[in-house]
C-alpha cells in the first residue's frame, strides 16, 4: 500500500507540473518505471555430453546403435533437469576418411557418399527428434547433412527444439585440409539460437582454432557457445579444449566444449564459466553427460567494456605527436 501511495504521490507532483491530466501522467510514469526496471537474468540448465564414437556410415547396425546411445543421453539429460543437451561433431556417425575414399583405403581421395546408408540415419534422426518432443528436450547434435548431388554434403549441427522440430541447422565453415579437399562443403554463415530468453552460438569440428567466429558470436550478444568436436589423440584434444577456455575468457561468456567418446580421451566434455575456468566435466573417456546451470550475469562489468575497448574508446585519448611516445626507447 505504501508504494501505492507513492506513486499517486509521483503522478500528482507530475500532473501539477507539467498541466497534464491524472491519467497521462499516471501513463509517463509507469512507461518510464517500465523502462527504468533492471534487465531479468536469463539461465537455464545445461547438458553436454561425450558420444560413442561410430566411424563407418556403410554399416547400419552402427547407425542404429550411435542413434540409440544419443537417445540414452538425452533420457540422462532430462533425468538431471536440462533443457538444452549439447552433443558431439559426429553424434551420429564420424565418416572416416578412408572408408569413404573412393579410390580405396590405402589412399585418401573424394569420398563417394553413396555408401552413406542415408535412410538408416532419417529414421534414427526422426527418433530422436520425436523423443526430444516427449522429453521437452532441445538437443543439439552433430551429423552429416546431404546436398543434392554433385555437391558434397555439410557437416553440420542439426539444433532440434522441444517441440521436435529442426529449428536451425549450422554447418561448419572453417574445414581440415582433408574435409575441404575430398569430403564435404563448408558453410557460410553463424548461427543462433534462444531457449528461455538464453542466446546460442554454435561452432564445430576445428573451428575452436579460429578466434575471429568466437568474437563473431560476441558481437551477436551470444550468452554460451556450443563446440562440437570429434577430439583426437593427444595432444589436439587438449589444444582444442584450451582454446575453448580461453574464447570463454575473453569474449566473457559459456562455453560447452563437447567431444566423441574415445578410450584414453585426454580432454572430455565440460561446461567452461565466462572466467575461463571449467564449471563442469565428464570424467572417463566412456559416453556420459554433465550439467551446469547458465546464464548471463548481469551485474558482470567486463564483457559490455571490452566491447567498448574494441569498439575503439581509447581512440580520443591517444597522442600520435608526442615524440616521448613514439620513441621506443627507456626514457
Amino acid at each position: 500500500m505504501t508504494e501505492n501511495r507513492n506513486f499517486k504521490r509521483r503522478v500528482r507532483a507530475r500532473a501539477a507540473k507539467t498541466g497534464e491530466s491524472y491519467t497521462t501522467a499516471r501513463m509517463h510514469l509507469r512507461h518510464a518505471s517500465a523502462e527504468e526496471a533492471p534487465p531479468q537474468p536469463r539461465s537455464l540448465r545445461l547438458a553436454v555430453a561425450q558420444s560413442s564414437y561410430f566411424d563407418d556410415p556403410r554399416d547400419a547396425a552402427e547407425l542404429r546403435l550411435a542413434g540409440e546411445g544419443v537417445r540414452h543421453l538425452m533420457r540422462a539429460a532430462h533425468r538431471a533437469g536440462a533443457r538444452v543437451l549439447h552433443l558431439p561433431e559426429g553424434a551420429t556417425c564420424f565418416p572416416n576418411k578412408r572408408i569413404m575414399s573412393a579410390i580405396g583405403p590405402r589412399e585418401i581421395g573424394p569420398s563417394d557418399w553413396r555408401r552413406f546408408e542415408w535412410a538408416v540415419l532419417r529414421e534414427e534422426l526422426d527418433a530422436t527428434r520425436t523423443l526430444a518432443r516427449e522429453l521437452g528436450l532441445w538437443t543439439v547434435l552433430g551429423s552429416v547433412h546431404p546436398l543434392t548431388e554433385p555437391h558434397r554434403p555439410h557437416n553440420s549441427l542439426y539444433v532440434i527444439s522441444d517441440k521436435g522440430t529442426v529449428a536451425t541447422r549450422y554447418d561448419e565453415r572453417m574445414l581440415s585440409n582433408t574435409k575441404i579437399s575430398y569430403m564435404y562443403t563448408p558453410g557460410s554463415i553463424p548461427v543462433t539460437f534462444e531457449v528461455d530468453g538464453v542466446r546460442f552460438g554454435c561452432a564445430l569440428g576445428l573451428e575452436c582454432h579460429f578466434p575471429e567466429l568466437f568474437i563473431e558470436y560476441e558481437r551477436l550478444n551470444v550468452d554460451c557457445v556450443l563446440f562440437s568436436t570429434s577430439g583426437g589423440p593427444l595432444p589436439i584434444d587438449l589444444a582444442f579444449a584450451a582454446e575453448v577456455q580461453g574464447h570463454a575468457s575473453t569474449n566473457r561468456y559459456w562455453a560447452s566444449f563437447a567431444a566423441l567418446s574415445r578410450p584414453g580421451l585426454a580432454a572430455p566434455s565440460g561446461i567452461v564459466a565466462p572466467d575461463g575456468q571449467w564449471a563442469a566435466r565428464c570424467t572417463g573417456d566412456g559416453p556420459a553427460i554433465v550439467v551446469s546451470d547458465i546464464g548471463r550475469d548481469l551485474g558482470d562489468p567486463a564483457r559490455p567494456w571490452r566491447r567498448q575497448a574494441r569498439g575503439g574508446i581509447y581512440d580520443p585519448y591517444r597522442v600520435d605527436d608526442d615524440p616521448r611516445s613514439n620513441g621506443r626507447d627507456m626514457f
